[in-house]
């Protein structure tokens, strides 16, 4: 125990793993906050809390079964020359699913807008099962990052922990931000189509390096910063004159 704590590659691979997880969890917190913003405003604190637990406790399992995950990666079935593991098969439904709510909720954002009757909010219960079934998804992508970057196992744990932690600590905020800004949830909703093209790609076998996704999202994120600043100076600004006048 002494020597894994004085150990500076222990700390070296904590700090790093702890930052990919963070910048992995991404596309999960963004997921949660669209979906739990269809509850009612006293259970999405609650939905998000329980979202978040639950993929501490399926990553952390399925840390602990990393035989079962390095099995994931075998070969199920040969079609035509392309080779379909079970990690294949999850995130490539995975991504589908995540390409379905993205358009279904920018469909429903765009043509429901003006209507007189709007939706009802979700089921707690039928949030907290769109939350699992994508956080399998993400927990699986996670995993099979960190497993190739140490095989330490408590490192590992840690730094899942730390992420967890730290998203749990954002979540509010993010997702209020999104659900106050139509167009920053529009982005959102584009980044979800997004990340689930990529999973398809990757269950395809076409890997799209993340640093590519990262940057495109970031990039879009700073432009439409850029319009949110410039959207408060000019409510600043027309204010003043109306104050002034």
């Amino acid at each position: 125990m002494i020597e894994f704590v004085t150990d500076p590659q222990n700390w070296a691979a904590l700090f790093t793993l702890t930052v990919l997880e963070i910048v992995l969890g991404i596309d999960n917190l963004v997921f949660l906050a669209i979906v739990s913003n269809r509850l009612p405003k006293h259970q999405q604190h609650r939905a998000r809390r329980v979202g978040l637990s639950m993929a501490l406790i399926l990553r952390i399992g399925l840390l602990l079964m990393l035989t079962w995950i390095a099995a994931l990666t075998t070969p199920l079935v040969t079609v035509a020359g392309f080779e379909m593991s079970w990690r294949d098969l999850v995130l490539g439904l995975g991504g589908l699913y995540l390409l379905y709510k993205g358009v279904m909720e920018i469909h429903e954002t765009v043509e429901g807008a003006g209507t007189h009757a709007p939706k009802p909010p979700a089921s707690f219960a039928a949030v907290i099962t769109q939350i699992m079934i994508l956080d399998l998804v993400f927990s699986l992508d996670s995993i099979i990052t960190a497993v190739g970057m140490t095989n330490n196992r408590p490192v590992m744990v840690a730094a899942i922990v730390i992420a967890i932690i730290v998203m749990m600590s954002a979540a509010g905020a993010v997702s209020g931000f999104i659900n106050k800004h139509p167009t920053v949830k529009m982005l959102a909703l584009a980044f979800l189509i997004l990340v689930g093209t990529a999973l398809i790609a990757d269950a395809a076998h076409f890997h799209i390096p993340r640093e590519y996704l990262y940057f495109a999202i970031a990039f879009s994120i700073g432009v439409e910063a850029l319009n949110l600043w410039m959207r408060h100076r000019a409510e600043r600004r027309d204010l003043t004159k109306t104050i002034g006048i």
